[in-house]
């Protein structure tokens, strides 16, 4: 694939993701469907794996934003360590690739965890397990996890 044809396909993957994540949320799951309808890679497994990342971890947003925890598990199951490779050393490829997505989210959106981006997003943090948090959180944030989510996923792409 060259590289105007890769350009092509991260930006169909950015609208791809970013529409599921306003479909559907989750924003880790919509960034895992996406890189496994644009290139596989990703397993259904991992998908599922992936929920309770959201919302920085069990909708506490304490830990990194789902979105950029969905991309790190995408190039891990392209780069990371095979589970019979444990003994053979840290797989360092990996975590260079890795750094350089964390990296470029922290420069593009401010912070990597949820509370980060929710204070840039809407100038407040919120409680996501009080319905009525969460329905602010929703209509205060817009359009902006999704355009996280669909960046991480071209990124991602791109990085592929």
């Amino acid at each position: 694939m060259n590289k105007e044809e890769k350009q092509a396909l991260a930006e169909q993957a950015y609208a791809k993701a970013l529409q599921y994540e306003l479909d559907y949320g989750c924003c880790p799951q919509c960034v895992l469907a996406t890189v496994q309808e644009t290139v596989g890679i990703v397993d259904d497994a991992t998908i599922k794996a992936s929920h309770g990342l959201s919302g920085g971890g069990g909708l506490m947003a304490q830990g990194a934003c789902g979105a950029l925890t969905g991309g790190l598990m995408a190039l891990s199951a392209k780069y990371g360590r095979d589970r019979d490779k444990l003994d053979r050393g840290r797989c360092i490829n990996n975590f260079k690739k890795t750094k350089e997505l964390v990296e470029r989210f922290r420069q593009e959106f401010g912070g990597i965890t949820c509370a980060e981006l929710q204070q840039q997003f809407t100038g407040r943090t919120y409680d996501m397990w009080q319905a009525e948090e969460y329905q602010a959180f929703d209509k205060a944030r817009g359009k902006q996890c999704a355009h996280a989510t669909g960046t991480v996923t071209k990124w991602v792409i791109e990085m592929l």
